[in-house]
């Protein structure tokens, strides 16, 4: 079987060497270590999720402008269990432990039908510490086709590879 970075998007493989980067040694980079700047064209398909110690686990801290507008509405403020983009919650939250979990990247590529349109999606989840020992954050970059969207971040860039 091969490896998911030899066959995933072009985008999420140039996401996940940016997150490599920032890590500078440690297991994994802090919030402070990005710089919204240096992903701009990929901002609008990046989501910043808290990991909390109370019951919600993981709450949407920032949601991008194509993460919005792929839901219809911005769950900004919201635990993933109530505000999940996925088939299920229990589908949506066991992705978010695995990357809290193993304190390392986690890809997924999940087709799903939602409400009256099927949705092919693939999600990296790049865990954030400010003590690199602790996920306290999770970055998710997604690229999504449905049946409204056919472009992607590289197509929304003169200068993508």
């Amino acid at each position: 079987m091969s490896d998911w970075r030899e066959t995933c998007h072009p985008d999420i493989r140039l996401v996940l060497e940016y997150w490599q980067q920032k890590c500078a040694g440690r297991e994994m980079p802090a919030r402070s270590d990005i710089d919204p700047a240096d992903l701009r064209r990929f901002l609008p398909h990046i989501t910043l999720v808290d990991v909390v110690d109370d019951e919600r686990r993981f709450v949407y801290r920032l949601v991008g402008t194509n993460e919005v507008e792929l839901r219809g509405y911005d769950p900004t403020g919201k635990p993933v269990s109530e505000a999940f983009f996925a088939s299920s919650a229990n589908e949506a939250l066991k992705h978010y432990e695995a990357a809290r979990d193993t304190r390392a990247p986690h890809y997924i590529a999940d087709p799903f039908q939602a409400v009256d349109r099927f949705v092919g999606e693939a999600d990296l989840f790049l865990p954030l510490s400010n003590d690199g020992q602790k996920v306290n954050m999770i970055m998710v970059f997604s690229i999504s086709r449905d049946l409204y969207q056919t472009s992607g971040p590289s197509d929304d860039s003169d200068d993508a590879q």
